[in-house]
């Protein structure tokens, strides 16, 4: 792996685990704000704290070390959580909304696809 492409691992991986981290910390401790934006796309309450739990354990495998299994299952959760987060923008009129959510899904793919071998599943 080339320098370059560690740095932009790092650098999105870092920006998506802030993102990630802080959109779970709002969720499971059910700020005002989040809970009505969540009502407004449609969801029950009790969805935060599932969403909120799932972040903060695909953060923590996306930063351990080795893993390659419960990464790439970190990687898929995020990548549905935040396409669907987008989707759902669209669907429920809150397309000017959106931009939190793509952004996350755009770090999401760039680290995804920047990570080093050892963090990746590899087939024999």
């Amino acid at each position: 792996m080339t320098k370059r492409n560690k740095i932009i691992y790092w650098i999105a991986t870092l920006w998506l685990s802030l993102g990630m981290v802080s959109s779970a910390l709002v969720q499971i401790f059910k700020v005002q704000t989040e809970v009505d934006f969540i009502s407004r796309l449609g969801y029950p309450g009790y969805f935060m704290t599932i969403i909120g739990v799932w972040k903060i354990l695909g953060v923590i495998v996306l930063l351990m070390p080795k893993l390659p299994l419960l990464k790439e299952w970190a990687y898929a959760g995020f990548f549905f959580a935040m396409s669907g987060a987008a989707v759902s923008h669209l669907a429920s009129g809150t397309a000017n909304e959106i931009f939190p959510s793509l952004l996350l899904l755009t770090l999401t793919i760039v680290s995804w696809y920047f990570r080093p071998a050892e963090r990746k599943l590899i087939f024999s």
